[in-house]
This record gives structure tokens, sequence and C-alpha cells, in this order.
């Protein structure tokens, strides 16, 4: 079975219990300058000959996505035939940073959360000049989720678009139109219709685990054009637009319209599959619980834009996402380059990446190219899936993606902060804690605990 987004959740969250040393890392590690003062000397420049030989070493997670991409290695040695790949699937969130650290084994590329780059920032290449070509067609928020103090960090992967998954037969059994569902307060009123027709069901997903609670919470900022810091690192929580989004929130919770529920945890598929919890807003990942994980509504489930939080707002908002990292310390950071150029603007390398293969016969339809190029939604990557009623799922992710607006860098707490906002927003569930309470509660924590010791 495939289990890339649930593992992706359980990777995020370990990554999340790691911040604290994290943020250590610069002050441990070896004196190589900081982000904020990127010279040439720490951008990487591509290599001066077109056929460059050598070994590079690239770490990724076991799993799926392992796989995925050593199935791509033949392909880039076509183009590449004297870089040899030694590809290992490692513990990221457990080695990265004692690597790193003590200058030991350094890979020379490295498969890693969004939410992380900032913390490992001055430990790697500054990417500004290798992608200078592709900026201006790769998704602006993963641009900006990988910028620390004007330096690029990251090669962008995915795109994760926030979408709005439900349960189409139940809802037609219910005399309920999804179609109609455009902004968030159409949501209530579809999920209030559903509980009258089916007495008992609660239809929105609450999700009640703290990180990925706040990580959704992000999705749904995204798409006010907002997020936890703004470029500076600077808290902005206390804004109108959290408040509408825990209002929302509250208001799911308190009408009882919300199953609360860890995503894709017993209780949750329990639900699904009796027809009680029908709207998951969610990444795009959610398409795998369809795929592997809800036999008995499987094919029933279809997927579209997000709701929009006023008419005219955008349909769409990031929730996650990943990126490839080049430590200095790599002895062959500059092929690693090439290896990660293939993958992500070569259209040999998108298209094995996404398209059908060993690992996923309809292709990778867990998330989309950060590459817009290569995320044409008139240009499939991967197939309907039959889960989803054999519905489009490429064109449905690529036009909402389009529609993300721009972000910010995600800071070097931000993980941290789920331990104050990700909790708070829990016992606002638990109705000990208003949104306003919400607001100042976490963000005072947040502020004198994290960042005030910066």
């Amino acid at each position: 079975m495939i289990h890339h987004p649930r593992r992706r959740a359980r990777g995020i969250a370990v990554a999340a219990a790691l911040v604290a040393t994290a943020l250590t890392l610069t002050a441990c590690g070896p004196d190589i300058g900081t982000a904020g003062g990127s010279t040439a000397s720490t951008r990487l420049q591509a290599p001066d000959t077109d056929q460059p030989e050598g070994e590079i070493t690239i770490w990724d997670r076991s799993g799926d996505l392992f796989k995925v991409f050593d199935g791509v290695i033949a392909d880039f040695n076509k183009k590449y035939p004297k870089i040899t790949v030694h590809h290992e699937a490692v513990d990221i969130n457990a080695k990265l940073q004692n690597t790193l650290i003590t200058g030991t084994d350094v890979p020379d590329g490295v498969f890693l959360d969004d939410a992380l780059v900032s913390s490992y920032a001055d430990h790697l290449w500054d990417l500004s000049d290798v992608l200078k070509p592709y900026v201006k067609d790769i998704a602006p928020q993963k641009i900006d989720a990988n910028t620390v103090d004007g330096g690029i960090y990251g090669v962008p992967y995915d795109l994760n678009p926030g979408l709005l998954y439900y349960n189409a037969t139940a809802l037609k059994a219910a005399g309920i139109d999804p179609t109609g569902i455009r902004t968030y307060d159409d949501l209530l009123s579809a999920a209030r219709a559903y509980q009258k027709a089916k007495p008992g069901a609660k239809p929105i997903h609450l999700e009640q685990g703290a990180f990925l609670g706040q990580l959704q919470l992000e999705m749904y900022a995204s798409q006010l054009g907002t997020s936890l810091a703004d470029a500076k690192g600077t808290l902005r929580l206390d804004s109108p637009e959290y408040k509408q989004i825990l209002t929302f929130l509250d208001t799911v919770q308190k009408e009882g319209l919300g199953t609360r529920a860890e995503y894709l945890g017993q209780s949750d598929i329990a639900e699904l599959e009796a027809g009680n919890e029908v709207f998951y807003p969610w990444a795009i990942w959610f398409s795998f619980a369809p795929q592997q994980l809800l036999p008995k509504t499987a094919g029933d489930w279809r997927a579209m834009e997000l709701p929009a939080w006023k008419d005219g707002g955008a349909r769409s908002g990031a929730m996650g996402g990943s990126s490839f990292v080049l430590p200095k310390d790599g002895k062959n950071s500059q092929l690693a380059w090439l290896f990660y150029k293939f993958l992500m603007y070569d259209k040999a390398g998108y298209s094995a990446v996404w398209g059908p293969n060993d690992v996923y016969p309809e292709g990778l339809n867990t998330s989309i190219p950060a590459y817009l190029p290569a995320a044409e939604s008139s240009k499939p990557l991967f197939r309907p899936v039959p889960a989803l009623g054999d519905q489009d799922l490429w064109k449905v992710a690529t036009e909402a993606g389009a529609q993300i607006p721009a972000g910010t860098a995600i800071p070097s707490w931000w993980n941290g902060s789920t331990d104050y906002l990700g909790a708070d927003l829990q016992r606002m569930f638990d109705g000990d804690l208003t949104p306003e309470q919400v607001i100042e509660k976490a963000g005072s924590d947040i502020q004198s605990n994290l960042i005030d010791r910066q």
C-alpha cells in the first residue's frame, strides 16, 4: 500500500518535535556566515561544462517517493551519463542536524519540509543564481516559502493546493448540490442542510491533531493572503483574517457541524465511511484516502476548489510542502543542482516524477508540480482518479493552485508554535477558549517563548 500523505503528516510532526534543537543549529555549527549575509561566495553556481562528471549523494525519506525519485535516476543518466547518483533512504529529521553540525559525510542534496528550510538556511547554498531562469515560472508561494533574507534556499518541489473533498453520492441523496458552495457561508448552509437530512451527521472535518490543525489553519490563512508571520518574521496572528477563520471553525464546533478527529485516524475513517462526515477541506493529498482507506465509499468522493472567504476571493491556499536543499558542505553541490534541475525543470524529469510509474500506476496524484509550465491544466501528468469517480483531479488541482496567493518565508519558530497555537485551537474546540482568546493567548506565548528567545 502507498502511504505517502500519512507519512508526510507523521514526518512533519516529527520535525515539529525537533524544532527546539533545530533553532540552535546555527549557533552550534561552523562559522559559515548567515543567510542575511549572502554573498557571491554563498550563492551556488552551475557547472561550467555540459557534461560534468563525479558522484553525488542524495537523501530522501524511505517509502513511495523514494522509489519514484529512484526510478528517475536512469532518465537523468541518459542526459548526464558521467554523474553517479548514490540515492539513500534516510530518517532526515533525525540525522540531518547532527550531520550539518559536524560537517561529516554531508549529502549533496536533501529532501526537506518547507517549514524547516529557514532553520537550516545558514548551512545551505543560496540558490538564487541557479534558479534565476526559472523563478518567474515557479508558484510564488513556493519561492516565498524558501526565501530567507532575500536568498532562496530550496528548489521548490511540490505545490499542495487546498481543495474541498466531498461525498457526492451522499450529498445527492440529501438533495444538496455542491456546485452551489462558493463561500464558507455556503459551506455552513450546506452542512446544516445535510444534517437536517441525516440527523446525527457532523458533516465538516475538524482536525483534532494540534500540528495538522495549525497546518490547516495556515491553509485557510493562505487563501486570505496572510500567514502566521510576515516576511521579516514578525507575528501577525492578531488580525481580522485569523479572527474570521477562527470564528468559522468555532461556529462549526458550536453548532455540532464538525466531526472532530485526527486526520485519517480510525474514528475519522469510520465517520467518512458512514456518510456522517462528507466535507473535507484539506490539501490535495487527501486523494490518498478514497484510493486506499475508504473502500466502502471509494468512487463516491470528488474534489472542488475550496470555498472563498468572500465573493471573488481566492479558492485555494497552500497546505504544507517540501523542497530540495543543497548543503554547503556537500562535495558536489553543483552536480546535485543538475539532478534537481532535471527532476523539476526538464520535461523528461517532471513527467517521470508525476506521470504513471511502477509506484503510482495512474501517476503521482497527491501533489502537483510547483513549476508552472509542468502544471498546465490542459496537459495532465497524472490520469483521472478512479476512486474519485474518474474525476480529472489534475485540472481541479492545477486551477486551484493557480489561485494561491503569494506568501512569505516560513519562520524558524513555526513548528514550535504548534505547542501554543495548535494546542489553543484544540482548547477552542473544547469550549475553553474563544477565538479572541486563542489569538491573545497563543500570540503572547509564541512571542515570549519563541520569537523573543531567538
